[in-house]
């Protein structure tokens, strides 16, 4: 079998596993597992404004775990997704409220706007890591913080905070990447649903191209990864930096790079989230868990563009309808949560056996060297 599909096969088996003892939990909890399974998946495929919603809530994680898959594939350890997520959403809706341009000018600028934000937020770390040896988990997680707290403070700057909230303006409607939001709602548009019930089902969710861009930032991520000089260097670099540097590569250039494109996809996932679903940004008590899903995501998908789209989907659904058996059977949907921990930790596990296996087979053999 080759390395490939024993991947794929342990993947399953883990989100197998993961179903089952969640099952038993439930159980175990007072509650028949497989009637709260039956609601989730109906919560997901019954009706299209579910099917909506699920990419909806997909988009985002997608995203964030192709943010960190990036930085997985280059030796890099992004724990910084979350904060370059709110600043990603934050640098686009303060351009997309400040900016008023034709809408083909509009979406373009203040989506590169987020990106490059959040890329250099994300650069930071990788010139921290290149330049003073400061490992990118640490930094990561510090500006992760910093990433929070200046959105908070941003929200309440006067001109941008919407009057007596704790939250800013709306951007402009020529910044919204919603699908037919105003038609659908006009004469014509509610004319033309009530005739078709299965699109107007479809697009009653704020249904956005958000999707599309995260399809399309997938293939150009698994492009330059295996297809381009750059992307051959980050991946030496992630490899063997030593080996690299020998080699006459820049380890320090594709460090900041690396952490450059990883910060730019998680704030990417913001921009998306801002200009398709919430339209502006508000004080958070702490960080909303885009991005922290997002390591799930990339570890699951194995660290591949393809992996991550499909397990974006998969954290996407469970999260969207897991939060339906609260509701239904009063069941926690905190199950979901441990779920997931459950999928994660069995996916370790042949790692763990590899990684034991190749420090006895060391010992082995240097005791056979002692004993010659």
């Amino acid at each position: 079998m080759s390395s490939k599909l024993k991947n794929i096969f342990f993947v399953l088996v883990s989100i197998l596993i993961g179903f089952v003892i969640a099952g038993v939990i439930l159980k175990l909890g007072g509650f028949d597992p497989f009637e709260a399974y039956k609601i989730m998946f109906l919560g997901i495929f019954s009706k299209l404004s579910y099917v909506s919603y699920t990419i909806i809530k997909s988009t985002p994680i997608i995203l964030t775990g192709l943010s960190v898959a990036f930085a997985f594939k280059t030796g890099l350890f992004n724990i910084g997704a979350e904060g370059q997520f709110i600043i990603g959403a934050t640098a686009t809706a303060y351009a997309g409220y400040f900016l008023n341009l034709p809408s083909y000018i509009q979406i373009p600028t203040i989506l590169l706007i987020g990106v490059v934000a959040a890329g250099l937020w994300g650069g930071v770390a990788g010139f921290l890591k290149s330049r003073f040896g400061i490992h990118e988990v640490i930094s990561t997680i510090m500006l992760n913080w910093i990433a929070l707290y200046l959105q908070n403070y941003i929200v309440m700057l006067p001109g941008f905070r919407k009057p007596e909230s704790e939250a800013s303006f709306d951007i402009n409607a020529s910044g919204s990447i919603t699908i037919l939001e105003n038609w659908k709602y006009s004469d014509a548009g509610v004319a033309f649903l009530d005739l078709h019930p299965l699109i107007g089902d479809f697009l009653r969710p704020p249904f956005n191209a958000g999707i599309f861009i995260a399809f399309l930032a997938a293939l150009i991520i698994y492009y330059i990864l295996n297809k381009t000089t750059m992307g051959y260097q980050l991946r030496a670099v992630g490899f063997n930096k030593h080996a690299a540097e020998y080699g006459g590569i820049n380890v320090r250039k594709n460090m900041i790079t690396a952490m450059f494109i990883s910060g730019g996809l998680a704030g990417l996932a913001g921009s998306l989230h801002v200009m398709g679903v919430s339209k502006n940004i508000a004080i958070l008590a702490a960080t909303e868990g885009y991005g922290f899903d997002g390591i799930a995501v990339a570890l699951i998908g194995g660290n591949s563009p393809l992996g991550c789209v499909l397990s974006g989907f998969l954290f996407g659904g469970l999260k969207y309808s897991g939060a339906k058996i609260q509701s239904a059977m009063e069941a926690p949907s905190e199950i979901i949560s441990i779920m997931i921990g459950i999928i994660v930790f069995f996916m370790a596990i042949p790692k763990l056996f590899k990684i034991l296996s190749e420090l006895k087979l060391k010992k082995l053999s240097k005791l056979s060297k002692l004993q010659k």
